[in-house]
């Protein structure tokens, strides 16, 4: 018998735990930035040296960040369940952890692409600079899904749940969308289970089982519960 299907859509407050703020946190703020100011298309064409060095601590930040419980917690689960996580997070602390399925809804802090051709990836661990050009002659840009621009993945994320067994939801305030969509997407008869030391409140979460801690914990007895269905539904 196969492993039941586990898809988990996690946000940033899985990774607050191991340092990585969230502009949610502060009021529209990201380390002190109006968001729009360096993610967003116009905050690029605005000031694009400002970008970049934001992106540029972020890099250091997350490079400097280290996997919590409640990514480790997660791909510990592997053994026992096929898991997908999809995230909005543009660290790579699930993939760190040792999770192996991870779709990156929003891009990836060490991966970068031309200004003229958001399909070719190239990896980056330093600093991107202004005059920083790919072979197409384009400015280099972090690859991130900014806000106003379109989520390629999100099809993608789409089918996944679609197919889940179980679905979980790990420290998202369902506020970003489409990725906030991706709940409905979800057969209403599976078991679900949400994980967040602070329940948004939105009509989509009916029948949800609700664990209202931080992930770190939160996780822990996630575990517990999922491998209690698992064990019953082999018993």
């Amino acid at each position: 018998m196969s492993n039941p299907k586990l898809v988990i859509l996690t946000g940033a407050g899985i990774s607050a735990e191991s340092g990585l703020r969230t502009f949610r946190d502060s009021d529209g703020l990201w380390e002190g930035y109006n968001v729009y100011e360096v993610a967003s298309p116009r905050g690029w064409h605005k000031n694009p040296q400002l970008v970049l060095d934001f992106y540029n601590m972020r890099r250091k930040d997350v490079a400097n960040a280290k996997p919590n419980p409640a990514h480790t917690g997660l791909a510990e689960l592997e053994d026992y369940f096929e898991i997908t996580i999809i995230t909005q997070n543009i660290d790579d602390l699930h993939e760190r952890a040792g999770s192996t399925n991870v779709v990156h809804l929003h891009g990836q802090i060490f991966t970068m692409r031309s200004v003229y051709d958001p399909q070719t990836i190239y990896t980056i661990k330093e600093d991107i600079r202004l005059g920083d050009t790919a072979p197409d002659g384009g400015q280099f840009r972090p690859n991130i899904v900014w806000f106003e621009e379109p989520v390629p993945m999100i099809e993608t994320a789409a089918a996944i749940t679609e197919r889940a067994d179980i679905f979980v939801i790990i420290g998202t305030s369902l506020a970003v969308y489409p990725a906030a969509g991706l709940v409905n997407y979800a057969n209403h008869a599976i078991p679900k289970f949400i994980v967040d030391k602070q329940i948004p409140f939105t009509g989509s979460l009916s029948g949800f089982t609700v664990i209202e801690s931080p992930a770190s914990i939160g996780v822990q007895v996630l575990a517990e519960k999922l491998l209690a269905m698992k064990a019953g539904l082999t018993d």
